[in-house]
């Protein structure tokens, strides 16, 4: 066994046969023939944010070394290699007044983030990342490199926005940019005592809101540890963030009503510039272990929201971060060339992340059981990007009439099943 390159996710090692640390597609279409020609499984690692679990044997090319983007202003577009962070894009697309359709963490891989479909902070407005993308480099399991288009390789210009590293490997895509340099943005928390209150509040104000408004809502006890800021260390808070491309003052009127929802703890929101978008979730910028699932969900009421949240909550066998994501918008209109990505007409996405540090996997995954039996009455399936540790389960990331049509694409491109070994569902994910 080879050991595998760092990680962002801690907590699943990863235990390679055949270690490929790739400088450029040339050296990643050497790598899948000989890894065919040996019959091994094939996964890909950028950040290792997404890891599906454990793993030991066959081929992992890592792509950390394939880091470059260039942006063309005029076409409002990037093109980006494969192993990326989303700060780097972030960084190089501002100078041109522009922005990609990032997640909330500038340290996770660009590339594989978008083929999963990509639910960013701006996903109201202007859709999923993958809804973006002009054209990818793959190198499909025969061991060719193709430039995949709208029309050129239509098949898997539709399977790889949003079907996942399953197709091949990506060592580049073109993606659109959007015009935007500041928001109106931030976070308001609010004591977990008050957590029924917020979440009901939170729900009755999402049905108001203009497409320009991107939110969600959290809840998490803070760990009592030197690196977590004093103000919330040891604390249950719940936080509703916004992400708004309006003017600051349209934004202070459009957040009023959540400022009475109850007595708020904190409040971050400010204009600031795009640069600084990552302050309005504060993702943990260092390595560490952790399990997550998610459910996609057709609608959320109140009463069932604040379940969660109590199952969740500071009496929880565990900790465990909660982020409801508002949906609909852009998300839920047809892309101008049709993608893989599954659960349009979705009202809401629950993300479920818990530590691993001395946690029993086994009862994380029970209580993550009992949160999804009581959504079950509107839940309609998984987010594929939003899977961390739990390899071993691949239902529901896409609905029955996608996930055919994928399994078809893979018999076509993929028939020896080169890319859907253990590694089948390596990704990087947040």
């Amino acid at each position: 066994m080879t050991a595998a390159p760092a990680s962002f996710q801690t907590g699943f090692a990863l235990s390679p046969g055949v270690l490929v640390d790739a400088a450029d597609a040339a050296d990643v279409r050497e790598a899948v023939r000989r890894a065919a020609d040996r019959r091994l499984s094939v996964g890909v690692h950028a950040t290792g944010h997404g890891l599906p679990g454990p793993v030991e044997g066959g081929m992992l090319i890592a792509t950390h070394r394939m880091d470059g983007v260039t942006v063309d202003p005029e076409r409002r577009s990037a093109r980006v290699a494969a192993g990326t962070p989303w700060g780097r894009v972030i960084e190089a697309a501002a100078v041109h007044g522009l922005a990609p359709l990032n997640g909330s963490s500038p340290g996770v891989g660009a590339v594989s983030y978008t083929l999963g479909g990509g639910l960013g902070i701006l996903a109201r407005e202007f859709g999923y990342a993958a809804d973006h993308v002009r054209s990818l480099d793959v190198v499909t399991a025969d061991g060719v490199a193709r430039e995949v288009t709208p029309t050129g390789e239509p098949d898997l210009f539709w399977g790889l926005r949003g079907g996942g590293h399953r197709l091949g490997v990506v060592t580049g895509l073109e993606i659109g940019l959007v015009p935007v340099a500041r928001l109106y943005g931030g976070a308001v928390s609010y004591d977990g005592e008050h957590a029924a209150e917020v979440v009901r509040g939170y729900l009755e104000w999402t049905r108001t809101l203009p497409d320009t408004c991107t939110s969600s809502l959290s809840a998490m006890t803070y760990p009592d540890l030197p690196q977590v800021p004093q103000a919330v260390r040891g604390r249950y808070l719940v936080s509703v963030r916004i992400a708004y491309t309006g003017g600051a003052a349209d934004g202070e009127a459009l957040v009023a009503p959540l400022r009475t929802t109850a007595p708020v703890a904190s409040d971050s929101l400010r204009e600031m510039p795009y640069t600084e978008s990552h302050t309005i979730h504060s993702d943990p910028p260092f390595p560490h272990a952790y399990y997550g699932d998610s459910a996609v969900l057709r609608d959320l009421d109140a009463v069932t929201a604040a379940r969660v949240l109590e199952l969740t909550g500071p009496k929880a066998p565990m900790m465990t971060v909660v982020q409801l994501n508002h949906l609909g918008g852009a998300l839920a209109a047809p892309p101008a060339v049709a993608g893989a990505v599954p659960y349009r007409d979705a009202g809401f996405l629950l993300r479920l992340l818990s530590p691993l540090g001395g946690t029993d996997v086994a009862a994380v995954r029970s209580l993550y059981g009992e949160v999804t039996g009581l959504l079950a009455p509107r839940l309609m399936g998984r987010a594929l990007n939003f899977s961390f540790g739990g390899g071993e389960r691949t239902d529901g990331f896409h609905d029955p009439r996608t996930r055919e049509r994928l399994a078809g694409l893979v018999s076509r491109y993929d028939p020896a099943s080169l890319f859907g070994g253990p590694y089948g569902l390596s990704r990087d994910a947040r």
